[in-house]
């Protein structure tokens, strides 16, 4: 692992930059991918039977960060935290039936719970801390989707190598299994700072919900110069509600 360290370090990679090279491990023709993502360096070897991967932080200049992420210049100076009306879910009743409605384990997700405006929270994290969060009404209480900070990152779930770009935390969670990782837009527009995260990825499919496939084939069109692999998974349905032939074909994707 040293040696794989010593390479990637070497590599001498500036803020937004992606190296593809043959795995050091493995020896895999063109699987392993390193990418400098905001000061983060992130590895990754794609092949099935290699289970390298792994992330380091690096020195990136304030100056850096801004260029990288546009407006989201106060996710660069700014510690975010939550406000004092947002606590632990504590087993609240309309919380559990929330996630129990779409099979998710709340403690496993770590949401939280906004008393003020009685919504399910879901925190985002980069880089080991708490950036931002997003907050989703549990009742009839407008917008449906609030989002508490400024960082405009996306809200991800899960440990895998293949991007699922969603539009909802939901979605996000439901697809956040095995292979995959659940990266939730909060709607159907690609931003810079979405496109610099997905740009540690070697594969991304875009499903967004049924009715949204013009936005689908646009934003697939934008990602292809930040993901060599970019597919378009056409939904009879939202992926929150697990209709089983949308989630045969996304289960599909990683055996093709």
């Amino acid at each position: 692992m040293n040696n794989i360290y010593n390479i990637i370090t070497d590599l001498d990679l500036s803020n937004g930059q992606t190296k593809r090279m043959d795995c050091p491990n493995c020896g895999g023709k063109n699987t392993f991918t390193v990418t400098n993502n905001l000061g983060s360096l992130v590895w990754n070897c794609y092949k099935v039977s290699c289970n390298v991967r792994g992330g380091n932080r690096v020195h990136l200049t304030v100056d850096d960060i801004r260029a990288s992420m546009g407006n989201a210049q106060q996710f660069a100076e700014e510690e975010f935290k939550l406000p004092d009306y947002i606590v632990p879910h504590g087993k609240t009743n309309d919380v559990l039936q929330f996630c129990c409605s779409y099979q998710l384990d709340p403690d496993e997700l770590g949401v939280l719970y906004d008393v003020k405006e009685d919504r399910v929270v879901f925190p985002i994290s980069h880089n080991g801390r708490l950036v931002d969060a997003i907050g989703r009404a549990l009742g009839k209480r407008l917008p449906k989707w609030k989002r508490y900070g400024k960082s405009g990152l996306p809200y991800v779930y899960g440990c895998g190598k293949v991007a699922v770009v969603v539009e909802d935390c939901v979605s996000a969670a439901v697809v956040g299994y095995g292979s995959f990782v659940g990266v939730a837009l909060l709607g159907t527009s690609l931003q810079e700072v979405h496109k610099g995260y997905l740009a540690q990825f070697s594969t991304a499919v875009i499903a967004l919900d049924p009715d949204a496939l013009p936005k689908t084939l646009q934003m697939a069109k934008e990602l292809r110069g930040h993901v060599n692999d970019v597919r378009v998974l056409r939904l009879n349905d939202d992926l929150k509600y697990r209709n089983p032939t949308d989630m045969e074909k996304l289960n599909g994707i990683i055996n093709n």
